[in-house]
């Protein structure tokens, strides 16, 4: 009888051991881009070459007003699905330039730069 439960045992405790390794390995890892998140568009501080740790990441659609950043910058758009950014001289938004295509990134100097805009 004893031997019949330490086989038992011994069953269990390796189908517990398989399921939870299979676990681990399906957890999707997290994309992050020199430290830029799935799905955001990061701007690194100045003259950071390469760029390592943003100072600024921005998640939401929209247009996202910048204030003291000057020089050149990486800016990374680690957005998947086709979706862009640009970098706008005016604030809110306005006098956009050339759009970033995601999954791209462009060294820029961010002196007349006023904002960002993220679009779907």
């Amino acid at each position: 009888m004893r031997k019949l439960f330490r086989g038992a045992a011994a069953l269990v405790t390796s189908v517990v051991a398989v399921v939870a390794l299979s676990a681990s390995v399906e957890a999707k890892p997290v994309d992050a881009w020199a430290g830029c998140p799935d799905g955001a568009v990061c701007i690194y501080p100045q003259n950071q070459n390469p760029a390592v740790k943003p100072s600024h990441v921005f998640s939401r659609y929209g247009a996202h007003n910048l204030t003291h950043q000057f020089g050149n910058h990486w800016v990374l758009n680690n957005q998947y699905g086709g979706a862009t950014a640009n970098l706008c001289t005016g604030s809110n938004g306005a006098g956009c330039g050339r759009p970033i295509a995601s999954k791209t990134g462009v060294y820029a100097d961010l002196t007349p730069v006023n904002s960002i805009r993220l679009n779907p």
